[in-house]
């Protein structure tokens, strides 16, 4: 019996000593965290360009470099839980920040403004947003009165400028039906500073004539509005507009075509501010970009319709 006791006491003797070990692991851990900061393990610095800001949602949209061990360089929002950092933040700002990964979101916990971005290179302002710009790439067409153009005949305005072909039984006439409607609703005093423009991704069956037939079918008015096609003796030089621009095209069994849908809104210096694929964008909205687009620049009436065209675009 007395065996048994000292044995029961040799094991609580032990569980005793694996307790008190377990306790000090706990406690040596929990003093370590503190003495270090447990934050510092998921705090991070960051460095960005703000391009817009929703109070609304608490968030900020940064166009950031990548941030080691988290995330390559992307645009991406952020919440901003306090606002007070919230309010220091405008679209252009160049910030330093410091970023908080929570498990379920990433927020931005403090900033420092370092300065503004230069508009007049590859960052523009559209509306309230700071957009990040690419050179839109130049075409050498005719429109569809047989007229040259290229990309430097719309220098000075807004052009909304998409691809088309005139059997298409998709997307394409839904396309420029909508646009019609947008150039329908577009402020007048903005007019003259806004150009649409069509570029044909059937050259061999698309001839001036053709795209003028197209036009009138759908509503367009050829007042500010080109179609363009490459001339007879070059029809290449439509691929490459349509492979500059990134659309794409396939001429399936059947003869008919299929491409990306997409629309580019660029810039009066010639640079894309935003892109628009497929056909899920409301047009009100496209039309806001355009109008914000047009309003920004710095005075009415640059622009007009593109050198030689005649009194039948009025039509």
């Amino acid at each position: 019996m007395e065996a048994e006791s000292r044995l029961a006491m040799g094991v609580l003797s032990r569980l005793r000593m694996r307790r008190a070990s377990v306790v000090w692991v706990l406690v040596a851990s929990w003093l370590w965290l503190g003495a270090t900061g447990c934050d510092d393990v998921r705090r991070h610095g960051g460095r960005g360009i703000v391009e817009d800001v929703r109070p609304e949602m608490g968030q900020v949209v940064v166009s950031h470099d990548e941030i080691r061990g988290v995330m390559m360089a992307m645009t991406m929002n952020f919440d901003v839980p306090d606002p007070q950092v919230l309010a220091k933040l405008r679209p252009g700002q160049e910030i330093s920040f410091t970023m908080v990964a929570t498990g379920s979101s990433y927020e931005i916990i403090d900033v420092r403004v370092l300065g503004e971005v230069d508009t007049d290179g590859e960052w523009a302002r559209l509306g309230e947003k700071l957009v990040r710009t690419t050179e839109a790439p130049d075409f050498d067409l005719v429109d569809q009165n047989g007229e040259r153009r290229t990309l430097a005949d719309y220098a000075g305005r807004v052009v909304l400028l998409d691809f088309i072909f005139t059997r298409c039984e998709g997307p394409c006439p839904i396309m420029t039906a909508r646009e019609a409607g947008i150039q329908r609703k577009l402020d007048p005093s903005l007019r003259e500073r806004v150009a649409f423009v069509s570029i044909s991704l059937d050259p061999v069956h698309d001839t001036p004539e053709a795209l003028r037939a197209y036009a009138a079918l759908h509503g367009a008015d050829l007042s500010n509005w080109s179609f363009l096609t490459p001339p007879r003796a070059d029809l290449e030089r439509g691929d490459a507009v349509v492979r500059a621009y990134a659309v794409g095209k396939t001429r399936n069994e059947e003869g008919t075509i299929e491409h990306l849908v997409a629309a580019f809104l660029v810039g009066p210096r010639g640079r894309i501010l935003k892109r628009y694929l497929g056909m899920q964008h409301e047009s009100d909205a496209m039309l806001r970009d355009l109008e914000s687009a047009a309003a920004a620049l710095p005075e009415a009436g640059r622009g007009g319709a593109p050198a030689g065209a005649s009194e039948r675009d009025a039509s």
